[in-house]
């Protein structure tokens, strides 16, 4: 269970992976996650994002039913997981990374993000200025 109030917390999560993997999020390959609420839980910090993905990328959502996926790890293991330096392969057999509900979802997002030829991460790209920056650039365009 979080300790912190969801939706805030996912709408700011969703907005920074959108920035980040924006054009990845929208491509065909991303079809079959299309509408599945999917849950992920970062064990360390209390904290849970819940959200889904549609044609214009990740969308935050309210938990309003049991999401179709659930993956947990800890803070500093979705951080090697995101810098490419750990393999999911090896959280998960190390019960490190955990994956709950349909397991043939997880397997499709688990080889999906493995096949995709993810932008290098900038850990500064989530900068909260540069995310207020853009944030403000959206609503007035």
């Amino acid at each position: 269970m979080s300790i912190l109030p969801g939706y805030p917390q996912t709408l700011l999560f969703v907005h920074a992976v959108n920035m980040v993997l924006g054009d990845t999020l929208r491509s065909e390959v991303m079809n079959p996650l299309r509408g599945k609420l999917i849950s992920i839980h970062v064990s360390d910090a209390g904290v849970d994002y819940h959200f889904t993905l549609d044609r214009n990328g990740m969308v935050a959502c309210h938990r309003i039913r049991q999401p179709e996926l659930s993956i947990t790890a800890s803070a500093s293991d979705f951080l090697m997981l995101a810098l490419r330096k750990e393999d999911p392969d090896t959280l998960f057999f190390s019960r490190r990374l955990r994956m709950e509900g349909d397991t043939e979802l997880g397997l499709l997002v688990k080889n999906t993000l493995d096949a995709l030829e993810l932008p290098p991460f900038d850990i500064r790209s989530l900068s909260p200025p540069r995310i207020l920056a853009e944030i403000r650039t959206r609503l007035l365009s």
